[in-house]
């Protein structure tokens, strides 16, 4: 079954000068389950690709679908909410909030969408869960300064699951990670997906962390290219 279709996508932007076009009718089918890397060098187009299929960043043309709906024919509150719900996020730089603890980071989505930053006895089983999965139950009141970068991330893992989505999206996961770490992180995301079954799309400049992906598909100067 196909979770995710795109369909001819177009997005450019503009500088003070010129007009630049960074993704150029590009097409990209993800199945439920699938793991997917999306490899090309800096510049490629990879992550505003991936800002495109998330739902964050609208195509100048072209169509996303997510589980059959169309995400760029909805008003922008409808999508925030399958942003929210149906969709996990990973980033380079963890994108944590300081103030919080490991648990309410990882809760943080729970909050948004009940509009209440009250934890429940429910709601914390939950996220003690997800960091269980992430092994990292047991710094779960450590604040981000006071973890490692690769225990950040698993932070960040947990958070992007915390809703049980059918997606998620990891804007280069270990490219901020020295290369032990970051192998510890991609494993960890591969298990993750075969114990939930959520479908992965993974952004990433690293052929070691292509292989690791049931499907590799090269980006260069917006466009697809072969392997």
């Amino acid at each position: 079954m196909i979770i995710l279709k795109a369909e001819q996508i177009y997005k450019s932007y503009t500088d003070t000068r010129r007009r630049v076009e960074v993704i150029k009718g590009l097409d990209l089918e993800v199945a439920e389950g699938e793991t997917v890397a999306i490899v090309g060098p800096s510049g490629a187009g990879k992550s505003t690709l991936l800002h495109v299929l998330g739902g964050i960043d609208v195509p100048d043309k072209g169509r996303v679908f997510l589980e059959g709906k169309d995400l760029y024919q909805m008003n922008d509150r409808d999508r925030s909410g399958v942003r929210n719900r149906d969709i996990g996020f990973v980033f380079q730089f963890y994108h944590l909030l300081p103030e919080l603890s490991a648990i309410d980071n990882v809760l943080l989505p729970v909050f948004i969408k009940k509009n209440d930053s009250r934890r429940t006895p429910e709601m914390l089983e939950a996220g003690v869960a997800a960091l269980k999965d992430v092994g990292l139950v047991n710094r779960m009141e450590h604040k981000p300064y006071q973890l490692s970068g690769g225990e950040q991330q698993r932070v960040a893992i947990a958070r992007a699951l915390m809703n049980r989505p059918r997606l998620v999206l990891c804007d280069e996961p270990t490219g901020n990670l020295d290369s032990a770490t970051g192998g510890s992180i991609i494993e960890l995301l591969m298990a993750l997906n075969k114990k939930m079954g959520q479908a992965f799309v993974i952004v990433t400049h690293d052929e070691a962390v292509a292989v690791r992906c049931r499907k590799a598909i090269h980006m260069r100067d917006g466009v697809l290219v072969a392997g």
